[in-house]
């Protein structure tokens, strides 16, 4: 990859987060993907973890809707750590952790009418259905609050979680308990064994503004709004906390359920009533794409006078069986939309412009505003994104801007108003060296098209303390190790006392305690120094797809990390593997090639990384303090579960994201090129390379109706 120093470039320079999806070369499609990607992830840090989202709904659901929009026009670029494939973030630390049954799954959003027929006309040709055959869609309020999955056994509750990263949520059992809207008994007679009933938590707007009145009666903090208070109220490591404060809870979905009392969505929510739920009455039933347009506009405009904050409305598709028909893709179902209201706007000034060194040495100019409450929530803080950015809105300290939010995390910089600059600013001037002591040059990468990229990089790489410590923060991360008590403060800490410059450090700080006696330090003492040790103990076993995460890869996200653990299943088989890439094994990356979610950019990156013997040592020395659990093995429940499919040719009974979301339901892996490691070629007419490739390895050749044979669903010949 070559680098380039970094120049500040003129403000008519193209800008790529500006810039039209439908004039993007396919170079800069990789690097506004790459941008988008680390924007996204680090916006649903702040949004389910911290419950202090930086920037607004719009904003937010405007970075996804462009990452879609390349995705679709470059679906070749799709990358593995794409926020198309992610849901939420990993559950906070003080509470035990659940493991949802059923995934969690976020929704597509929708923000324009057509979007919405696009929608309803994608679900239609999906399913194959007749222009004169009737197609019921459920509308509904999307509320603004807390998901949360409660799960009841022979009809008692028996669990609550959050949502979490979709996947493992945060136990807060003994809290739901005391919401007066969740029963504690199913109120139906011969109930299923087991029910999982989904909605989101909540509080009245009323109530929040009387909570907040004794909040700051008792001189204690105040909410930011309805939704920050209601996460907030639920997640109190004391239950008693939580009974005090007004929570309510509206039904919507399930999760995983022995038997299906209803056969549509419609159905299923009146059971949900008839069992004891609060269930919302502006839920409706239509049969057309007017009809769900007039409820949408009827919806939007009750939405000032509702006493609950809602930010859009939701569209499910009616009948259970279509809803398994569609199936998913990546993280959201195919049979759901929500279509989302218009974003808040405030105007504010920017007091300071300052630059933040990321993990990969990432320089993120943010700029610092003087507070301004945007649809109820205060924000303070902008992220600029780039030196582009800057320069194609010509931010200057001191200027008033016009933002935008909705509802949530850092809101979006609209533009400057020009009208209220004042006559001595200057035009900001993009820092040329890294902020870190060693002020070493800012460089920018070049694409394989030859395009300048638009992130600036510290070219210190480990020498760069910011970078350092950025990597420790990750390693010790909650979707990482997830060490208790060792956070950023501890992080920072240890490293500017020299203490902690690798991961295996963290391993060994019990054995220099003799030497270091943390329980002299400030904020320490013998308990708070045990429990840190035994945190680090219970962290020395760890499941493959996190480790593999923890090391701090470029483009290995949590869920390429899951991937990569899946397709491997041991750390020697990866960490082999990986060897093999760094050294230009072409069989290794062919291998890796075809594995379903990973691209170029992460085998790239690994073979970069693991072909670096500075990393390799600290692998090795990391390795030799922790022991890597083989990754869970796959359900043998069914005759595919575990297996690799390639999906070619032209299918007839099926469309192929049908074939793919059927195959992933039984528990089989979907690669987009044979391999030796490929088991079942599923080919249809018109079948080329692909087909004569599984021929020459020996890989079984099934057609569609062997398929369906083989797998026992009732669609063949």
């Amino acid at each position: 990859m070559t680098l380039l120093v970094f120049m500040s470039r003129a403000t008519s320079s193209q800008d790529l987060s500006q810039a039209s999806v439908a004039d993007l070369t396919e170079a800069q499609a990789t690097v506004e993907l790459k941008r988008l990607a680390t924007t996204i992830a680090e916006h649903d840090r702040r949004y389910y973890q911290d419950d202090a989202p930086t920037i607004s709904d719009a904003a937010y659901d405007a970075l996804r809707q462009r990452n879609t929009a390349i995705e679709v026009r470059f679906p070749a670029l799709i990358r593995a750590d794409s926020p198309s494939r992610k849901v939420g973030a990993a559950p906070v630390q003080k509470f035990a952790k659940l493991r949802h049954a059923v995934p969690m799954l976020s929704l597509n959003n929708a923000f324009s009418e057509g979007e919405v027929a696009d929608f309803v006309e994608r679900v239609r040709r999906f399913l194959r259905l007749a222009e004169d055959e009737p197609l019921g869609i459920t509308a509904e309020p999307k509320i603004d609050g807390l998901s949360c999955s409660l799960r009841y056994e022979r009809g008692r509750l028996a669990s609550g979680a959050t949502r979490g990263d979709g996947t493992e949520g945060e136990d807060v059992t003994p809290n739901v308990r005391t919401i007066a809207e969740i029963p504690d008994r199913l109120n139906v007679a011969h109930a299923p064994e087991i029910v999982e009933v989904r909605g989101e938590v909540y509080m009245r707007r009323s109530d929040f503004f009387d909570l907040n009145a004794r909040q700051q009666a008792a001189g204690k903090p105040v909410f930011a709004n309805p939704r920050n208070s209601a996460a907030g109220s639920l997640r109190q490591l004391d239950p008693a906390i939580t009974a005090a404060r007004p929570l309510k809870f509206f039904a919507y979905a399930w999760g995983e359920m022995s038997a299906m009392p209803e056969t549509t969505q419609t159905a299923m929510v009146q059971w949900f009533a008839s069992a004891g739920f609060t269930v919302n009455p502006l839920m409706r039933l239509c049969h057309s794409l007017d009809a769900l347009l007039a409820t949408y506009r009827e919806i939007e405009e009750q939405r000032a006078d509702l006493d609950y904050d809602i930010d859009g409305v939701v569209y499910k598709v009616d009948r259970l069986d279509w809803q398994e028909r569609l199936g998913f893709v990546s993280r959201s179902p195919r049979w759901a939309l929500a279509h989302k209201f218009p974003a808040e706007k405030a105007v504010t000034l920017v007091n300071a412009i300052d630059i933040q060194v990321g993990r990969t040495g990432a320089l993120t100019p943010v700029a610092k505003l003087a507070p301004v409450t945007v649809g109820g929530v205060v924000v303070q803080n902008a992220t600029l994104h780039n030196a582009d950015e800057i320069a194609r809105l010509d931010v200057r300290v001191g200027d008033t801007v016009e933002i935008q939010r909705a509802g949530d995390v850092i809101p979006q910089v609209l533009r400057v108003v020009i009208a209220k600059r004042p006559k001595d600013t200057q035009p900001y001037a993009f820092p040329q060296h890294c902020p870190c002591e060693l002020k070493t040059p800012v460089v920018r990468e070049t694409t394989a098209g030859g395009e300048e990229g638009a992130v600036a990089r510290c070219s210190g790489e480990f020498a760069c303390p910011y970078q350092k410590i950025e990597h420790l923060k990750h390693f010790v991360s909650r979707r990482a190790f997830d060490i208790e008590g060792l956070g950023e403060k501890q992080i920072e800490f240890f490293f500017a006392q020299g203490w902690l410059t690798e991961p295996a450090d963290i391993f060994t700080l019990e054995a220099r305690n003799p030497k270091i006696k943390l329980e002299q330090q400030e904020g320490y003492g013998e308990l708070s120094v045990r429990n840190l040790f035994t945190a680090i103990a219970a962290r020395r076993e760890i499941a493959l797809e996190r480790f593999i995460y923890a090391l701090g890869i470029r483009h290995v996200g949590e869920t390429t990390a899951r991937a990569l653990a899946r397709a491997y299943g041991s750390w020697p088989a990866f960490h082999d593997a990986c060897v093999q890439l760094a050294e230009g094994h072409a069989e290794a990356r062919a291998e890796m090639d075809a594995l379903d979610q990973i691209g170029d950019a992460v085998i790239d990156s690994l073979a970069t990384y693991f072909g670096e013997a500075h990393n390799r040592r600290i692998v090795e020395r990391l390795t030799g303090e922790v022991q890597i659990r083989d990754a869970e093995k796959v359900s043998t429940a069914t005759p595919v579960a575990g297996k690799t499919v390639v999906f070619t040719g032209t299918l007839e009974k099926m469309t192929r994201e049908e074939a793919k979301a059927m195959a992933e339901r039984l528990g089989a892996k979907v690669a987009g090129s044979v391999s030796k490691k490929t088991d079942y070629v599923v080919a249809g007419p018109g079948a080329g390379s692909k087909l004569n490739k599984a021929r020459e390895a020996g890989v079984a050749v099934l057609t569609e109706d062997e398929w369906f044979a083989l797998v026992g669903e009732g669609r063949g010949a």
